[in-house]
Order: C-alpha cells, then structure tokens, then sequence
C-alpha cells in the first residue's frame, strides 16, 4: 500500500528552510496510491573537530572541538493535494538544541504548515525560519563553510511561532520576492506568551531573473550558472517587549525591552564564481541599564558585515575566503570585542552539498578596549552526510 522510492541522482531540488520539499527526488519518499498522502524523509549529519590556538605565534592548543554538530531529521509532504503542505524538522545533537541557552532540550526546530493559494503566493502557520538575514534562512546543510559567520552568530533573528506569507512574481527578467511574518517574538519551544509580538517584512530582488535549482539560498556556485545572476535583499524587525538578550534567542531579560534588527544582503554568482556579502544592525529602542557591567544579561548592539567569494571547480572541489567584522555599540566596548576573523576554506564536493568534506583556516583578532588584544587560529575539519 506504500510505495518507497531512493534516488542517488545529482539533480535535487535545493533544501530551503522557508517551505515543503514535496519532489521525490532526493531522500526516502512514501505516498498512497492515490495521491491523498505523500511523505519525504531526509537526514543530515554533521561531525567536526577544531581547535584554537593560544595565539597567532604560539600554535599550541588552547581548545579543542569535537562533537556531533548537527544531527537532523526533516519530513516534508502533503495533505489531500499539493496546496496544502508541512514541514517539521528535528534536532538531536545538544549544541543544536539550544540547551545551554534554555535550560531544556528544544527538539522541536521547525514544525509549519503551508497552503499554496496559488504559483505565487503562499502562507505558513507554526515554528519556523522568520525572513531575516540571507545567511540563516539558507540552510546549514546549504552552507560552503563548516559553519554560518560570527555576524550572523550574533544578529540573526532566528525561528518564532506565528503566521508567515510569501509572494513571488516578475516584471519580464525581473523577478522579486516579498516576504512576512507576525510572530511571538520569544523564540523556538515556548510555553507562553507575553503581549508583545514581533514583526518581520523581507524583500528580495533578483534583476537578472532566478537562479537554477534556488541557487540565492545555497551557497557556492555548484549549478555553474551559464549567465550571470543577481540577489539584493533587505529585511527588518521589530521586536515588540522582547524578553530575551537576543530577541528571539539568548538569556532572559530583567526588563522587556524592543529591539530592532535591520539587514541588507546580496549574492551573485556565474560560472562558478560565487560572491555573497551581508549588513546586519541591532538596537534599542531604551536603554534601561543594559549596558551596564553588571551580570544580568545585556543586549550585544551594534553592527556587523560579512563577505565571501568563492569558486567551484568542474571537479567539484571549492576554494573559498570570508572576512567578517563585527563592531559593538561604542556603549558595550569594555564589555564585548570588536572581532576580524579571515578564513579560507576548501570543500570536496560528493553529492554537491548532501555530502561533502570541509576543512577551514581562520584568524581571529578581538579587541576588548581598552584591554589588550587577543589573536588567536582556528583550524576545523568537518564531513556531512545525508540523504
């Protein structure tokens, strides 16, 4: 009564963390025989070891990483017909269950439900990605990096529960994206809620027309694109009494406060080469003492920019570089560094980005003022793997 169906084929729909995947041509795909119910089953893993140095002249270990990353399973499908569609995604690995941040496992990363209205418009209810800044609502499985960088570490606004639209359409090669969302504002996993919301609009313009296979959410150019192509992004939101240090993540407040979150990106790519960069700002609408030295928690404002440029061989074999800044507000500078870190980076692409190797370089400079600064190496090496 149920049918199953592998395929190993190169040719897959890009994982994209904003709707269903209901393709059968990637992971283990079940549906009945008349099509009322169809089901996709992925996985991902990801291993990694690092380490840092003591600092930039004395390379002796400092830290050392090694864990399971990341370990995922995602269900996609519909319900009836392709109008109405899920996606749930859960997390396994204790890094990626926020756990140090909450104090519980929070399992649970994304569970939506979709209805298509039509091609171009199509609207979400549950937990899932807000349409904040390019690099976090690609996915990591999607990334050319072993992880996301420090900019978006500090200034994404992650995943809430609300009600979250989408719309697509085009002028001739002109093609744009207007993205939404009312949401709690507290983030993945919660209990309850208090009255204040957060709001969040996304806009996307690609003058060039679309990438092959959703290539403005994967990083690298691994479809070689035949002509060139363009993505200009900018999104902001406004948390309304967030209660967490980082809005939707982080430590609780003493005091609800409103924070705005504002981002700019782009990417392009052509025959291989790849160039992605993104702008990210956080403040306050009050200060209510959180910039004090004190131990309760504080908001990290300021802003942060982040550039990679990349080229994939036919070989499939990447090399890539990333420089990212990241400026605290002049307020928080006794508190939190001013950090550069440049990074190179070489993958081996398998199966493009469902199985790959990693292995990355960086440098990392932080200036606490007006103490001294600390330089330090990283080094990390990490394999993916899943269907």
């Amino acid at each position: 009564m149920v049918l199953l169906l592998l395929s190993l084929s190169l040719a897959a729909q890009t994982e994209v963390d904003e709707r269903a995947m209901i393709s059968f041509d990637k992971g283990l795909g079940f549906f009945d025989p008349d099509s009322t119910f169809g089901l996709n089953l992925r996985f991902r893993i990801q291993n990694r070891i690092g380490m840092n140095t003591v600092s930039a002249s004395d390379f002796s270990p400092d830290q050392f990483e090694a864990n399971v990353r990341r370990l995922r399973l995602r269900f996609d499908g519909y319900l009836g017909s392709s109008k109405l569609t899920y996606y749930l995604q859960l997390s396994f690995s204790r890094g990626d269950q926020d756990w140090d941040n909450t104090g519980f496992p929070s399992l649970v990363r994304d569970a939506m439900v979709f209805y298509n209205f039509n091609k171009k418009f199509y609207m979400g209810m549950g937990q899932g990605k807000l349409p904040g800044n390019r690099q976090r609502v690609t996915s990591s499985g999607q990334q050319q990096f072993v992880d996301r960088s420090l900019v978006n570490a500090i200034f994404n606004i992650d995943r809430d529960f609300g009600l979250m639209a989408y719309y697509h359409n085009h002028l001739g090669v002109f093609h744009y994206n207007l993205k939404g969302a009312v949401s709690t504002g507290e983030g993945r996993n919660i209990q309850r809620t208090d009255k204040g919301l957060a709001y969040t609009l996304r806009l996307e313009l690609l003058p060039l027309g679309d990438f092959v296979n959703d290539g403005d959410f994967s990083e690298g150019d691994l479809e070689r694109e035949v002509s060139p192509k363009l993505s200009l992004g900018a999104a902001y939101s406004f948390n309304n009494k967030a209660v967490k240090s980082s809005g939707q993540r982080g430590s609780t407040l003493t005091t609800p406060t409103d924070i705005s979150s504002l981002f700019f990106d782009l990417i392009a790519k052509y025959q291989g080469w790849a160039l992605s960069s993104e702008y990210a700002n956080r403040s306050v609408n009050l200060n209510h003492g959180l910039w004090s030295q004190e131990p309760t928690p504080h908001i990290f404002t300021g802003n942060g920019i982040n550039t990679q440029l990349s080229y994939v061989f036919p070989s499939y074999w990447e090399v890539a570089g990333r420089y990212t800044r990241v400026n605290p507000h002049e307020e928080l500078q006794g508190i939190e560094a001013q950090t550069d870190i440049y990074t190179l980076g070489l993958t081996k692409y398998l199966r493009k980005h469902r199985n790959k190797f990693q292995l990355n370089l960086s440098y990392q400079k932080d200036q606490l003022k007006p103490f001294s600064d600390k330089e330090f190496l990283n080094i990390m090496f990490q394999v993916e793997v899943g269907i």
